[in-house]
């Protein structure tokens, strides 16, 4: 065993007795071309500011594009996690912020077609990295596939994205609603970006707020409201986070005022049915799925 490997079941071993496990959430949009992956990276980024250890899984089936906005090349994705026999760690990169990132790819499209062996043994690699993480962050596909909805229906939290436009907001609902009518019992919420002003971007997350609770009848949580920015622009060009590029920037202090709200607790207080955990929940819906 190797010195790495030695100080990675340490720290399992530490995790387990104190009972430490990563708060898990999933970061969805209805709709592409909302910014999804952009935030997904910035709150990662922001959180580990904090002195949160986060990872992200980049759940796109078809192309994960987590590691083009940090300027890094692709080269291992979860595919090698079944077709090389490497474990869930060894696919871990890490951006020189401090956030760890694994890529899905097309990979993700064939877990319910594993053998119980891979199966088995990927929710043992997803149960130690909670251990080892403050935050797990699956940096949702857009729609929903079958493998992203069992995601969805186990993570604590997801965090809706969406835009003022009318179409991106209907696509955040009727998301949100699949997910309920699902059975999901994580709390929804919402943040609204690239809003030419606060006005605009707030009606946009009331007219959400005010849907789910006349039709679902479930409480959601606005952690605000994303400027449009050049600044956004320049940084995606240039692949450094915005966060990085223009700290100062109005959408840089809006991320992190939003970070601030999740990670404080905003929302968690609210009376929310008892449930499993999230590893259990994964377990119950992918082998459901597979039957």
């Amino acid at each position: 065993m190797t010195n790495n490997d030695q100080a990675a079941e340490l720290r399992r071993r530490i995790s387990r007795l104190t009972g430490k496990r990563a708060k898990t959430a999933a970061i969805v949009s209805g709709k592409g071309g909302v910014g999804k992956s952009n935030i997904s990276l910035n709150f990662a980024i922001e959180l580990t500011r904090h002195g949160k250890k986060v990872l992200i899984f980049d759940m796109d089936i078809g192309m994960g594009n987590i590691h083009v906005l940090t300027g890094q090349t692709a080269g291992r994705s979860i595919a090698d996690f079944f077709e090389k026999d490497l474990s869930l760690e060894d696919l871990i990169y890490r951006d020189q912020e401090g956030v760890s990132y694994i890529l899905g790819g097309s990979g993700l499209s064939r877990l319910i077609e594993w053998d119980n062996s891979h199966f088995s043994r990927w929710l043992e690699g997803i149960e130690a990295l909670q251990e080892q993480y403050d935050y797990l962050l699956f940096d949702m596909g857009a729609g929903a596939s079958k493998e992203a909805l069992n995601v969805l229906m186990s993570v604590d939290d997801i965090i809706v994205v969406t835009t003022p436009e009318p179409t991106s907001i209907t696509d955040a609902y009727s998301m949100m609603k699949y997910i309920h009518f699902q059975g999901g019992e994580s709390a929804f919420y919402l943040l609204c970006n690239r809003a030419d002003s606060e006005r605009e971007g707030q009606e946009a997350v009331k007219r959400l707020q005010q849907a789910i609770r006349k039709f679902l009848g479930k409480s959601s949580f606005e952690l605000g409201v994303l400027p449009e920015s050049t600044a956004v622009k320049k940084a995606v060009s240039a692949q450094v986070p915005f966060l990085v590029a223009a700290p100062n920037a109005k959408v840089s202090r809006a991320l992190q005022e939003a970070v601030k709200l999740y990670r404080e607790g905003y929302g968690y207080l609210e009376d929310r049915p008892e449930t499993n955990s999230f590893i259990s929940k994964l377990r119950h819906f992918f082998v459901k799925g597979r039957h």
